[in-house]
Formats: C-alpha cells, structure tokens, sequence
C-alpha cells in the first residue's frame, strides 16, 4: 500500500524506538484503542444511516456510492434484459398510449395537469 521496502521499515522502527523510547507499548495500545473505536463509530454510523432511510434501502450498500463500483455494477455487467422483446423497449407503440380505438366519436382524449 505504501511501498515500503524491509530497509524502509527497520529504519521507521528504529526511529519510533528513539522517539517514543520505553512508552513504544503504550502509544501502541492507544493507537490500537483509537482504530477500534474509529471503526466501531463508522459501522454505528452505517447502521444509523440505514436505519434512517427505512425498509426501501435496506440492501444499500455505501461501496455503491463509490464510482468505480458504480460503473462496474451498472455498466459492465452483461446484462440482457434491454434485448427482450417484452420490455416494451422496442415496440413500435409504447404501452401507455391510446389508440383512437379507445376513444369514442368526438371524446377528447384523457389530459393529465403533471405531464405539461
């Protein structure tokens, strides 16, 4: 992760030898103490934020959010569902609209307020 070399690492040993001398073991322990504690704020974090979006998004998962999983879960997946013809995504007529079939002589078709 951080590309440190066997060299790198004595010298990084020796140097917290020197600086933190015979307190070394305590300054790991409290270093120790504060990852659990960092990790035990983000899974209650995660949970609270769950929790709050309600039953709709109990199978979010935040790694979503990030964009390389993103784009690998949305884009490059081999997903063949936009191929069938039953989606209504090739059909020549969409399924919502009306045909003047439905529509008696001189009826005016149905006008919806939210669509304009």
């Amino acid at each position: 992760m951080f590309d440190v070399g066997l060299g790198e690492m004595a010298v990084l040993v020796v140097l917290a030898l020197v600086i933190f001398g015979d307190k070394l073991p305590q300054v790991a322990g409290q270093a120790g103490r504060m990852l659990r504690q960092f990790r035990e704020m983000a899974n209650t974090a995660k949970a609270d934020l769950q929790e709050g979006l309600g039953p709709e998004f109990k199978d979010f998962d935040l790694n979503d959010l990030n964009p390389k999983t993103f784009v690998r879960k949305h884009l490059l997946e081999d997903d063949d569902t936009f191929l069938k013809n039953d989606s209504g995504l090739f059909d020549d007529e969409p399924s919502y609209a009306t045909t003047a079939a439905d529509l008696d002589h001189g009826e005016k078709p149905p006008y919806d307020n939210e669509a304009t």
